[in-house]
């Protein structure tokens, strides 16, 4: 199926009960053993089936067969958080110490996750100067884990060279996660560029509604674990709280995400709840459509604000200048995505004033919404980082950032208009 299709129909059919259509809200906590001996198999990951809702739901379930379909991977796991999401990617990977090589341009709150918090569990970040793949491979060495980059960064908007990415993390012997949240797989599938691991901030366009919380982690199901079994012993020898589970030989292909349930769902509990999981079910109907007309109205701001005179300068990989505009052709069919930075003329202060005499645009900080949304990265999603680390994220003092919504496009240039006159003309008076 396309992925057009997959949207509405993907991972359900119709409910075995009532022959409902609609996926169905399995709001409950627990699920009944036919005997001792059948939660004991449960427990010991011998035989499929719903034990405890903070391991699995079949409504969350339903969300994670979507998902890996969309992506094209062998499965998925879904739990409260984009965040979530990539804590237990990259701690099912370095749990056993290691290092992670990445590219400067995240989203802030990754940075913090990447270079301290993952610090105090024995894992090693470290950023390369750009996101290029020559630029990575020196950071690269025995105790590196994985290579990770976001498809699209936030808030930069750089587009990465996934292929060459892939094909460096395959020579060194390592995954390559990708954050595929900007981009969504209707956009781009990285997968399909040598991706071993996408994880997603559901949150964002995948739901887009604004209303539920949500991540998710794809596997391919590609990665030889057992070829690289010195640096991920963790799949190929025996869980001791699994009475001695081996993951390759109990999931084979499903490894990964079965580990990252087990060890980290369970233990820890970032668990999307059934309502959650039902709310961005219902987003992923549409957002095939809805990509369309954010991807239209977000060529369109862009355009606009590049030939605006009050407006320096404008980030965006659609634009013939970006450096980013041919792997924009090569990895998005030609497209960009509705997420954008630019700066005032002026510089911080002017850009503030244009922020705060936003009418319609709505002053917060998520993206991917219904709504066209806006922040200023260096005092919100970046404002943990030091100065120099905001630069090299692409992030600067004057930056704003918009992620682009579904209004009509007139209604939306006509409030950047009245911004931008209202902070020019205060300018003026000044």
């Amino acid at each position: 199926m396309r992925s057009e299709t997959i949207s509405i129909h993907g991972g359900f059919d119709c409910d075995p009960a009532t022959k409902a259509v609609a996926p169905p809200i399995y709001q409950t906590v627990a699920y009944e053993f036919d005997s001792a001996d059948h939660g004991a198999a449960l427990f010991n990951l011998e035989v499929e089936g719903f034990r405890y809702s903070r391991i699995a739901n079949p409504t969350t379930e339903i969300l994670e067969k979507r998902v890996a379909l969309l992506e094209g991977g062998a499965s998925a796991l879904a739990v409260a958080s984009g965040q979530a999401a990539l804590a237990y990617a990259l701690l099912t990977l370095a749990d056993h110490g290691g290092s992670i090589v990445a590219p400067p341009t995240l989203y802030g709150t990754t940075h913090t996750l990447l270079a301290h918090t993952l610090r105090h569990n024995g894992v090693e970040a470290r950023f390369a100067k750009s996101e290029r793949a020559e630029d990575l491979a020196p950071l690269i060495d025995e105790t590196t884990r994985a290579l990770f980059c976001e498809s699209i960064g936030n808030p930069a908007g750089n587009v990465c060279d996934i292929g060459a990415l892939a094909a460096l993390a395959r020579a060194r012997g390592v995954p390559l996660i990708v954050d595929n949240t900007v981009a969504t797989p209707i956009l781009l599938k990285p997968i399909e560029h040598g991706a071993d691991i996408v994880v997603h901030s559901l949150t964002k366009f995948m739901g887009g509604h604004g209303v539920a919380m949500g991540g998710a982690i794809v596997d391919a199901g590609t990665f030889d674990w057992r070829a690289q079994a010195k640096k991920f012993p963790q799949f190929t020898e025996p869980d001791e709280s699994y009475h001695g589970l081996v993951y390759v030989d109990r999931f084979g292909r499903d490894a990964f995400l079965a580990r990252a349930r087990s060890v980290y769902q369970r233990t820890t509990g970032a668990v999307l709840a059934p309502m959650s999981a039902f709310l961005l079910l219902q987003g992923i109907e549409t957002l095939p459509l809805r990509i369309e007309r954010h991807v239209a109205n977000g060529r369109a701001v862009a355009e606009w604000l590049n030939a605006d005179p009050r407006v320096a300068w404008v980030d965006y990989a659609g634009l013939p200048d970006s450096p980013y505009f041919a792997l924009a052709q090569k990895y998005l069919g030609g497209h960009a995505a509705s997420l954008l930075t630019f700066g005032v003329v002026g510089g911080l202060e002017p850009a503030k004033r244009f922020y705060d005499a936003l009418k319609l645009v709505k002053r917060l900080v998520n993206i991917g919404d219904a709504r066209s949304l806006c922040c200023h990265p260096a005092s919100t999603t970046h404002r943990q980082m030091t100065v120099e680390e905001q630069l090299n994220a692409g992030v600067r003092p004057e930056t704003v950032r918009i992620s682009v919504g579904l209004e009509h496009i007139d209604d939306i240039l006509e409030d950047l208009d009245q911004a931008l006159a209202a902070a020019g003309a205060l300018g003026a008076a000044e």
